[in-house]
């Protein structure tokens, strides 16, 4: 999914449009889906899109948007988060499924 968009938001009702309608938390090993408590591990989900957003004149809005899909639970949805920096220490294999890598999307 090659895309840009002018802020998050834009993106974020495009993506809805898209059937990205999932919310999903950052865990340790896993995504969880917070509209029905589903932990999907990293082997279990797609990035079907990352979104990077800089912040004009605060560098705490800077911001990226993941577009996430599990066939394995039917789910589409997306993972915002702050540049490179997890509050929790996660998995390495949890680390290699979010590293931005725009030749591995779609």
């Amino acid at each position: 999914m090659r895309k840009a968009y002018d802020n998050v938001v834009v993106a974020i009702n495009d993506l809805r449009r898209e059937g990205f309608n999932e919310d999903f938390n950052l865990k340790t090993h896993c995504l969880e889906c917070v509209s029905n408590g589903f932990q999907v591990l990293a082997d279990e989900f797609e990035v079907d899109g990352v979104f990077r957003f800089d912040g004009d004149t605060n560098p705490a809005d800077e911001s990226i948007l993941y577009a996430i899909s599990s066939e394995k639970y039917n789910l589409k949805g997306l993972l915002i988060d702050a540049y490179g920096t997890y509050s929790d220490p996660l998995t390495s294999e949890m680390i290699e499924k979010l590293r931005y890598n725009p030749n591995k999307l779609k």
